[in-house]
């Protein structure tokens, strides 16, 4: 009589995240060069109820989140999405498909995010600090952005613990911009600077309906709303997914939100539409220099 074969289970990562990493961790995936990039696409869009969109975006993130609230309680483990297909289908090339795609649409996003911020704001701090004027399409720009990403890719190469500490810095940086941006807001509308009216005009395109309108800037606007669903890749390196999950999840997107549409509210207060539409991905620039141009 053959003996059975004993399985060889995998050995479990390591559970270095908390509560309080992984709610930077969500915070820190939501916030990013999408609200920077993505502000003055919007607004050409919409028109000034620029903050709308956002709103919106997150209302339906915040009904997707729910749907992997529930999946990350019954399967605490890492690769998120690629694992849950596998557990409802059971096809390995289906799991092979999602997986690739999750990956491919990490390293597209973290690419354009990076192109973005290099073409606009690096490039300015070029131009303000060294006196470097430099082409948006420069070499120059893109082998930073490039050499950026690398150097991310070797943070998580080398460990979660790592990973998730580096995170908390990064996050505190881009949550002082936008804070920046948000205090300078108020500080105009305290001295009576700013638009309040603009908040409720929708300007559409030509031949654009309403409904059009405000559909398409959300669908823009989900892109900056992106980023929560890749917490459930860390649940089995943290303590107590199952407990601490729903709370950081939660917590995280409702300060992303709040903060997105702040700096929206913001925008559409000390610039007309049009004028951020032409900014572009230099919008919030633009709302600094409006709203403090004393401030470097």
């Amino acid at each position: 009589m053959a003996e059975a074969t004993p399985q060889t289970e995998q050995p479990e990562l390591h559970r270095a995240i908390g509560p309080k990493l992984l709610l930077f961790f969500v915070v820190g995936d939501i916030l990013g060069t999408g609200i920077y990039a993505l502000t003055g696409n919007v607004a050409g869009k919409i028109g000034g109820a620029l903050w709308l969109p956002f709103l919106l975006a997150f209302v339906v993130a915040f009904l997707t989140a729910f749907s992997y609230l529930e999946l990350v309680g019954k399967y605490p483990k890492a690769a998120g999405a690629a694992l849950y297909t596998n557990r409802a289908f059971k096809i390995q090339f289906l799991t092979f498909m999602v997986a690739f795609a999750v990956m491919c649409s990490g390293i597209t996003s973290a690419s354009s995010a990076a192109l973005a911020f290099g073409r606009t704001y690096l490039r300015q701090l070029l131009v303000e600090f060294f006196d470097l004027a430099l082409s948006p399409e420069s070499l120059v720009i893109t082998g930073i952005a490039v050499i950026f990403i690398a150097a991310l890719a070797i943070v998580n190469f080398r460990g979660v613990s790592e990973s998730v500490k580096a995170n908390v810095v990064l996050t505190c940086i881009e949550l002082s911009g936008l804070i920046i941006i948000i205090l300078i807001g108020a500080y105009a509308i305290a001295v009576g600077d700013g638009e309040p009216s603009r908040l409720t005009e929708i300007h559409t395109p030509p031949g654009t309906s309403v409904i059009l309108a405000v559909t398409s800037a959300t669908a823009l606007a989900f892109f900056a709303m992106v980023g929560f669903e890749d917490s459930v890749n860390m649940a089995e390196e943290c303590q107590n997914p199952i407990k601490i999950f729903p709370r950081a999840m939660l917590w995280g997107m409702g300060i992303a939100a709040t903060i997105y549409v702040l700096v929206a509210i913001t925008s559409s207060l000390l610039i007309p539409s049009d004028e951020l539409a032409k900014a572009g991905s230099g919008a919030l620039l633009k709302v600094i220099s409006v709203g403090a141009p004393g401030f470097p």
